[in-house]
């Protein structure tokens, strides 16, 4: 068993640890594929930072695109045309990332409580990377809004936003039917953007790593430890898209550009678009841990 307290990253003369992420991602068979070998440039971090800078207001351009007004499609709905065959899709996928994620040598070193605080916190962005991985597309059908009186005739709870005009979280509207558009096109648009960039195999292992290992979440035990591993995610990351994409020197800020719409991505969305379909009002991180825990 490795010593969690100890340095995971590349040591001196730029020597790959053998329990890097790196290493242990790539070490199952599954994840492996084969690119076309090619010499790796030399680039100077410099460098590096001002081709992320440059890309920074495509970034902001694209999240804006994602989000959208909250007087059109954040007041319109929408569902899943063929549930039954996208909602299996959905759990046929979410169980594979469920068994990548126990697969990682370096994850099952955690102590079983930041097993499940990363599980807990990081499926949803997991499952639309594996979605885009797997291309899974989806089509909706708008479906209508309740009216104010409908939904106090019928008890549903009207908010405070709904008599001021203003978007309900999809926490608050998990009464009426339907997701918001808003969402359901935030979706569509990291989907979108996966296909478009034909992210490799290795590289949906380095993003879903980078996801993973989210060392933003209080109450972690191997906070410093998770930390390494996330940036070693992002310097694997790196490094491959230098030596596979050598003509394209945005490709990386591309791919951080990816990353940053999928967070934006709401977990209670995702949920009740792929799963309340087949699950109906079971809580979802229940089926969650029994299918993360085999019970």
């Amino acid at each position: 068993m490795a010593t969690l307290e100890g340095c995971h990253c590349q040591g001196a003369g730029g020597q790959n640890n053998n329990n890097s992420i790196l290493y242990n991602i790539l070490k199952n068979d599954s994840l492996t594929t084969t690119e076309e070998p090619t010499s790796q440039p030399q680039h100077s971090q410099q460098h590096q930072v001002l081709k992320v800078s440059s890309c920074s207001s495509s970034s902001r351009f694209e999240l804006r695109e994602q989000q959208a007004c909250s007087c059109g499609s954040s007041r319109r709905r929408g569902s899943l045309r063929s549930p039954q065959v996208t909602c299996k899709a959905a759990s046929a996928v979410l169980m594979k990332t469920l068994r990548f994620v126990k697969n990682v040598p370096c994850f099952r070193e955690l102590p079983e409580d930041d097993q499940l605080l990363l599980v807990r916190n990081g499926w949803v962005p997991l499952l639309v990377l594996g979605l885009a991985q797997d291309r899974v597309d989806f089509e909706t059908t708008e479906t209508a809004e309740p009216s104010m009186l409908q939904r106090i005739l019928t008890g549903v709870c009207v908010s405070q936003g709904d008599l001021m005009d203003r978007p309900v979280a999809p926490e608050q509207s998990a009464g009426t039917p339907g997701v918001s558009l808003a969402d359901i096109q935030g979706i569509k648009a990291f989907l979108k953007k996966c296909w478009g960039l034909d992210i490799s195999t290795k590289e949906y292992a380095y993003l879903k790593g980078a996801v993973l290992f989210n060392s933003d979440l209080p109450g972690l035990c191997y906070l410093n430890y998770i930390q390494s591993l996330r940036r070693e995610a992002h310097q694997a990351l790196n490094e491959h898209v230098k030596l596979i994409h050598r003509g394209d020197a945005t490709r990386f800020a591309k791919l951080l550009i990816a990353l940053a719409m999928l967070r934006a991505i709401s977990p209670p969305v995702v949920a009740q678009l792929f799963f309340k379909p087949i699950i109906g009002a079971v809580n979802m991180e229940d089926v969650l841990l029994e299918m993360f825990y085999g019970k």
